[in-house]
């Protein structure tokens, strides 16, 4: 706020003596120049601005409205004596203070209340050309000078311009946000020219004023000279090192500053240590130094004053005005009050008590609006803190997972496929981040929608998914993302052609595990003996069990098996005997004799085999020869019934053949039956197919018990010729008295009834008959009765 400009600075030579002050005074502020850039809508923050209620408030109003009653109940009427200095009502179009919002542009606060040492109007809206001329408060106002004091004596603080109030904190702590701008960010003067903005504190009652505008860690205070950089606004150096810079936001020019001054701080905090229930006065002077030709100001956030009372959570973390809170996740609220014992609380819902909620913390289950008012002790007007919590619901969500099999026309991922395992949830919008970071953030970093039906993943990696309800409800979810070459599946036979009964050896290959037409095993080698010509297939299985898209194939060809008859036998001394392989398809033979034909002719007892090939396997078949012997006959058993039983000793151990007609017919029994009495038998034994025979004649001798010699031929006799050739034959019959009535000569071997040329009478006779039998050579002797009938 300028006392007076002068427009004409030749009257300043003439005026003032000191080369410095007539230096100052020749300065010309920087004016913003309108122009086609900073003409347009957004460019500048807005102040004092039709449109905005509280372009229109009063000092009063903005202090109590903007600054303090920030959703508290007890602010305002704790705050009272609001002034301004020079007094400037809020229908003056050129006052000093006035309301300022961001508008569109990335001002650090969205609204609050603007101090200038010149026109209010001209610190935004659109570019200013002209200085301010404003009558202000004096010069080197004593509360600045205590709180800055004056780097240089021959130079004042001018153009001091004041908001003052009065207020009754309800806690031990108070603060509020703003940040300091100037003109004076131009060329070298950071450097020389202070500007300076203090916000004094003192009780109502009495005692020295605290400027609590200070820079954090006792770095000084506000002022021009205590915060700057080290660069010029034009990139050359200052004259003076940087001091403070951290807290230098930067020049207009550069980082769009986005009001009418040519530079800024960072948004700052002055914070009050102070009594709950003791009045306090709040001073907040601003001060163009050494000239009045340019001008600076303090923005000072709206809401941004802290009566000591906020809403944190169970971490200590302040909680924002309102809170979006998914499927009633419980929410702990806690009310924090700087420096105060005793206070009493009573929490609400939507206005209501809240039953026995009465402690410092309360934990909200359901969305509505809590408040929670604080009582202080010495204090009537509780102060309060609210917040509004939003109920929304979360989608449903899970992890998934996502495979592919990748083929040469195939190698990238359809992420879209996956969100019906993912969600349920209708309407769901999916969210796809490479960056756990990224999704936490819920930012935009996420993959495109154009690119998820052909995602370039690779094998393992894992996508953060967050899925949402189209509000601000969601989940984060992991899709895990499995990436494997399909597999090309390969097998080989270890022979392609068997014959029954043999085996062949599979192997697959390509694979991890196999899946084979024929069985549920999964190894890769398998012995098979098929008994018939076989297709075999099979399917490479990678680890992830990616499957080949064709099976590999082989077929084994069986072919018949190798067969043969081929047996030996027994053969006696100078036999032949004709050993026969059999014939079949393809067949070759090589026998041990080295003879290569179907038959050979064996001479000689012993071993003989044949190897049978049929072009895809060889059989060794093998046979013995045996030297047959002459069977020995060693007893012969008959019976009058006609049945003979032959008993041979069978040397050689073959199968022996009887026969009991001299050989013409033969059998493997020994018995025969239906042999007549008193024959003569050919016995013939021999070893089967050999011309090894016994043979022995034997005469079927029965005694006939009863004789009838009448001359009929029918029972004229006892006949013992069949026996009486046998060795120590003999034969006699006597009467019941003991007398030898006949007794066997080889003239005469048989007996017809007659005793010395005598028809002996009819009667019974005894005989004994006594022979070696031929066959077992044992000694046989017969005895019984005979009746003799004689006719007269």
């Amino acid at each position: 706020m300028l006392k007076y400009r002068l427009k004409n600075y030749l009257f300043l030579f003439a005026v003032f003596f000191v080369s410095a002050s007539i230096s100052a005074q020749q300065r010309k502020p920087p004016k913003n120049l309108v122009n086609a850039t900073n003409k347009k809508a957004g460019v500048f923050i807005d102040v004092n601005a039709a449109g905005y209620v509280p372009s229109t408030y009063t000092a009063e109003q903005l202090v109590k409205n903007v600054l303090i009653n920030s959703g508290t109940s007890c602010g305002v009427p704790n705050v009272s004596n609001v002034t301004v200095t020079p007094n400037q009502a809020a229908t003056n179009n050129d006052r000093f203070w006035g309301y300022f919002h961001k508008g569109t542009t990335n001002f650090p606060f969205t609204d609050g209340i603007v101090l200038t040492t010149g026109y209010a109007r001209q610190a935004g809206n659109v570019a200013s050309g002209a200085s301010a001329i404003v009558t202000g408060a004096g010069q080197n106002d004593a509360d600045l000078l205590a709180a800055v004091p004056n780097p240089n004596p021959q130079y004042n603080y001018n153009d001091n311009v004041m908001l003052e109030f009065d207020f009754v904190p309800n806690s031990s702590q108070v603060k509020f946000n703003y940040l300091f701008a100037s003109e004076e960010y131009t060329g070298n003067y950071p450097c020389e020219y202070s500007d300076a903005f203090a916000l004094l504190i003192k009780p109502v009652s009495g005692g020295p004023y605290v400027n609590v505008a200070v820079l954090p860690g006792g770095a000084g205070p506000v002022s021009m000279t205590n915060i700057h950089g080290s660069v010029r606004d034009d990139g050359g150096l200052l004259p003076c090192p940087a001091i403070n810079e951290q807290y230098f936001a930067g020049y207009n020019a550069s980082t769009n500053i986005v009001t009418n001054y040519n530079g800024r701080t960072v948004p700052l905090q002055a914070v009050a240590t102070v009594t709950p229930g003791v009045a306090y006065h709040f001073k907040m002077v601003l001060s163009d130094y050494r000239d009045t030709g340019f001008d600076s100001a303090v923005f000072i956030e709206g809401g941004s004053f802290d009566i000591g009372i906020k809403l944190v959570d169970g971490n200590g973390v302040q909680l924002p005005s309102s809170l979006n809170v998914c499927d009633n996740v419980p929410q702990t609220l806690v009310a924090q009050v700087n420096g105060i014992t005793g206070a009493t609380y009573q929490w609400y819902k939507d206005g209501i008590v809240i039953p026995n909620a009465t402690s410092v913390s309360y934990v909200a289950t359901t969305p509505g609006v809590y408040e929670v008012k604080v009582s202080v002790p010495g204090s009537t007007c509780p102060a309060s803190a609210t917040i509004t919590i939003i109920g929304g619901t979360s989608p449903v969500a899970q992890d998934a997972t996502l495979k592919i099999c990748t083929t040469p026309s195939l190698s990238t991922f359809n992420l879209n496929s996956t969100k019906p395992s993912i969600s349920t949830t209708a309407g769901a919008v999916f969210r796809f981040y490479v960056n756990l970071a990224d999704a936490q953030a819920q930012n935009n970093n996420y993959i495109p929608e154009a690119s998820l039906a052909s995602y370039n993943g690779t094998n393992g990696q894992v996508l953060h998914v967050v899925v949402s309800n189209g509000g601000f409800c969601s989940k984060r979810v992991t899709l895990t993302l499995n990436k494997e070459e399909t597999p090309v599946a390969t097998l080989t036979a270890s022979r392609l052609k068997i014959c029954v009964g043999e085996s062949v050896i599979l192997t697959a290959g390509g694979g991890i595990t196999y899946q084979w037409n024929d069985t549920a095993v999964s190894t890769p080698i398998r012995t098979l003996s098929p008994t018939q010509t076989t297709t075999y297939t099979v399917y490479a299985i990678g680890a992830q069990g990616c499957k080949s898209l064709q099976p590999a194939t082989v077929v084994v060809e069986v072919v018949p098996a190798i067969t043969s008859n081929l047996s030996g036998g027994f053969i006696c001394e100078s036999d032949r005997m004709t050993l026969n392989a059999g014939a079949g398809p393809n067949y070759t033979y090589s026998w041990s004799n080295g003879a290569t034909t179907q038959t050979i002719v064996a001479a000689a007892a012993g071993l003989y085999y044949v190897d049978i090939s049929n072009g895809v396997c060889t059989k060794r078949y093998t046979t013995e020869v045996k030297q047959a012997l002459i069977p020995e006959i060693v007893n012969v058993d008959y019976n009058q019934s006609g049945t003979l039983v032959i008993t041979a000793n069978n040397l050689a151990s073959g199968v022996l053949e009887y026969s009991v007609d001299n050989g013409l017919t033969w059998q493997g029994s020994n018995v025969f039956n239906n042999i007549p009495n008193n024959t003569i038998v050919s016995i013939r034994v021999r070893v089967k197919t050999t011309s090894c025979v016994g043979f022995l004649e034997y005469f079927t001798f029965v005694m006939q018990n009863v004789i009838t010699p009448n001359g009929d031929n029918v029972n004229d006799m006892i006949d013992f010729r069949g026996v009486s050739e046998y060795k120590q034959f003999q034969a006699s019959i006597s009467d019941r008295y003991g007398r030898v009535v006949y007794k066997a000569e080889k003239i005469r071997p048989y007996w017809d009834g007659y005793f010395q040329g005598k028809k002996l009478p009819t009667a019974s006779y005894w005989y004994q008959v006594t022979f070696e039998d031929p066959a077992s050579k044992k000694l046989v002797v017969k005895t019984g009765w005979i009746l003799l009938k004689n006719f007269e």
